[in-house]
């Protein structure tokens, strides 16, 4: 990636201002609510041994620190009808990382994209119902961007979530 662009994009962070160093406290909440992002506040300073309104201004002031950026549920994929997955490498034209950004947010299925950098500049993963659709979304989609040079599938065959998890021991128990 070109330094012009990456630049524009450091300018763009120098905006947010820094968020505030984590403690340990600060920590194991994040470890937590990783584990379980529907833990109750109550639940969570039980678990970290604060009271309950020290637990919810600490989590106010990482989500306004945008430390944490939002609660999800972790899908399982395939048993939710996306059984194709796929990395897609992408090399760009100079300087177009917002634009196909955008696109690239707009595709159904498009579950992470990374600006980086090697011997491509975008690495992109997608969730399908099947090969075919996925054929469709790079052939039709993809390659249709203006800005995108030339891309690479390369098929999941299997994948394994190594975020924390109910069934992943965490150092807090």
């Amino acid at each position: 990636m070109a330094a012009e662009q990456m630049a524009e994009e450091t300018e763009v962070s120098d905006r947010i201002p820094p968020a505030r160093p984590l403690d340990a406290i600060d920590r194991d909440i994040l470890r937590l609510l990783q584990t379980d992002g529907r833990a109750s506040i109550r639940s969570v300073a039980e678990r970290v041994h604060v009271s309950r309104a020290n637990a919810y201004a600490r989590i106010n002031r990482l989500i306004d620190d945008g430390v944490i950026r939002g609660f999800s549920a972790r899908v399982n994929h395939e048993r939710a009808g996306q059984g194709a997955s796929a990395y897609i490498t992408l090399k760009i034209v100079q300087n177009s990382w917002r634009t196909v950004r955008e696109q690239l947010q707009a595709l159904p299925g498009a579950t992470h994209i990374a600006l980086v950098s090697g011997d491509f500049d975008v690495l992109l993963l997608v969730h399908t119902p099947d090969n075919r659709s996925l054929r469709e979304l790079v052939l039709t989609k993809i390659q249709a961007i203006p800005e995108v040079l030339s891309t690479r599938t390369l098929l999941v065959f299997e994948e394994t979530d190594l975020g924390p998890g109910p069934d992943q021991p965490t150092e807090l128990t």
